[in-house]
Formats: C-alpha cells, sequence, structure tokens
C-alpha cells in the first residue's frame, strides 16, 4: 500500500517555517556570490542590484593579482592536516573512553565536556604561551596539532563508539587479534559515519578560524585565503567586489568537503536518532 502524503495544517506551517529558514540562511551566501560578479560601484549602491544586470569578472582578475594559490594551498593544508589529526586521535581516544576501563575514565570525560564549554579565546593566552616556549609561532604546526585535542571530537567519537558491540571486542581478542588491529578492522568500520561527521565538523572550523591563524601566522608566505581576502581591506577604500570574489572562492573546498563526506554524515544523524 502507498502511502500518501497528507496536507495538515501543522504540516503546512511546519514546511513554510523550514524554507523561510532556508531562504534567511542562503541569502548571504547568493548575496556574496552575485556581488562577486558586480562591478565595485554596484556592489555598494543604494537600492542595491539583487541580480547583476552586467556581470563581469573584474573581481577575480583583481583577485588574482594577489598570491590567491598560495593563500589557498595553506588554508587547504592547515585545514586537511589538522582533519586527519583530530579525526585519529579523537577515535582513538573515543574509543578508550566508551569501551576501556581504566581509573580516571569518567574524571576524563567531564573534563572533556567542561572544556567544550570554554570559549577559545578564554585558553588563547596560555597556548599562545605554550605555543611561543615551543617556537612555533608562525608555523603550520602551531594552528594543527592544538586541535588533537578537540573536546567535541572526543565526545562525538565516545558516543559513537559506545554503539560497537562488545561481543565482536571479545570474538576479536578470543581469535588472537592485537588491539591495534581490532581497532583498525572492526572498530574503524563500524563508527565510520561518526568520522565522516566529525571530518566535516573539522575542516570548516578549520578553514573559518580566522582568529587564531591571525594571532599565530606572521609571515606573508604563510598567509591562508581568510587572512588574505581580509588584508585586501585598505584604510580609505575597500574593494567589495573583489571581497565577495574571495569569499565565494573561499566556500568551495567546504562544500566539496561537505558533499564528499554528506553520506556518512547523514548516515551518522540517522544512527543516533534510532539509538535515541
Amino acid at each position: 500500500m502507498k502511502n500518501k502524503f497528507k496536507f495538515t495544517p501543522a504540516g503546512i506551517i511546519f514546511n513554510i517555517i523550514i524554507w523561510i529558514l532556508t531562504i534567511l540562511f542562503l541569502f548571504p551566501f547568493y548575496w556574496i556570490v552575485t556581488g562577486a560578479f558586480k562591478p565595485q560601484n554596484v556592489t555598494v549602491q543604494i537600492p542595491p542590484e539583487w541580480f547583476p544586470k552586467n556581470p563581469t569578472f573584474e573581481n577575480f582578475i583583481t583577485l588574482a593579482k594577489n598570491p590567491l594559490f598560495q593563500w589557498t594551498f595553506n588554508s587547504f593544508f592547515i585545514a586537511f592536516c589538522t582533519m586527519l589529526v583530530v579525526c585519529l586521535t579523537a577515535t582513538m581516544a573515543g574509543y578508550a573512553l566508551a569501551k576501556k576501563k581504566f581509573p580516571g575514565r569518567n574524571l576524563i570525560f567531564w573534563s572533556l565536556i567542561v572544556a567544550m564549554a570554554l570559549p577559545k579565546q578564554v585558553v588563547m593566552i596560555p597556548l599562545f604561551t605554550i605555543l611561543s616556549k615551543l617556537n612555533w609561532i608562525n608555523s603550520y604546526q602551531a594552528l594543527i596539532l592544538p586541535a588533537a585535542a578537540w573536546p567535541f571530537g572526543v565526545f562525538l567519537m565516545k558516543q559513537f563508539s559506545q554503539g560497537v558491540p562488545g561481543e565482536l571486542l571479545e570474538a576479536a581478542r578470543i581469535d588472537g587479534c592485537s588491539e591495534l588491529r581490532t581497532f583498525v578492522s572492526i572498530v574503524v568500520p563500524l563508527v565510520k559515519p561518526g568520522v565522516g561527521a566529525l571530518a566535516i565538523f573539522t575542516f570548516i572550523s578549520s578553514w573559518n578560524d580566522y582568529f587564531m591563524q591571525l594571532i599565530v601566522i606572521r609571515s606573508s608566505n604563510k598567509l591562508t585565503l581568510p587572512l588574505g581576502i581580509a588584508l585586501m581591506q585598505q584604510e580609505f577604500t575597500t574593494n567589495y567586489g573583489a571581497i565577495m570574489a574571495g569569499a565565494a572562492l573561499a566556500s568551495l573546498p567546504m562544500i566539496i568537503i561537505f558533499i564528499a563526506f554528506q553520506k556518512y554524515f547523514t548516515q551518522g544523524i540517522t544512527m543516533g536518532a534510532v539509538k535515541g
């Protein structure tokens, strides 16, 4: 028997609200993309031009005069390495907290919960002091390694690791599997949706981490895309069209990463809903 969609007052109101929120969330992105193809004088005119009547690539040409490739490479390298490091450490730590019994396990878990509530600005001064003593200022590792113990990543992977059947782990030990092989062959495939979701969160967070990059990076050859675009703002005049073109290009890697891991992200949400 085919299920027929029934229009109910509550369902209609709910869908209207969803569409309104979708339009509100997508409008800034639409404005950036259309602004990238508008001439400089049109981007700031009032009333605004909602759709470019005379589209131009002048903003992209202006943007290309800057070391755009270097900025993009730096941002991608930092975000990609951070994603790999966080996914590895968070998966291992989450598995240990979920399936291993050792003294202080609950204390470590609740410490992570408390750390999640702290804004990054609170720990910035001690973190900067540590990075200075390690001579890591103006280096890639200063932006990659501090994220290795991301509390949210450990918390997320702990929740997924709790769904790994203990019988499978016990059977692997009986068969003589080492701890590493058990983790790689059994645990990782089962928590793959969680790893995919974490990869999306980590990449986007690292790609957009303007505050940390602004404090750590010093030399021009290590500038990331957010920092490079911000430097295009001058004291008296600002080319908003070129900035919008840079922002539009900066959003492409995030969209690609989301599309690449969308399947695992959706599976992760579905698994969480079923478990609940």
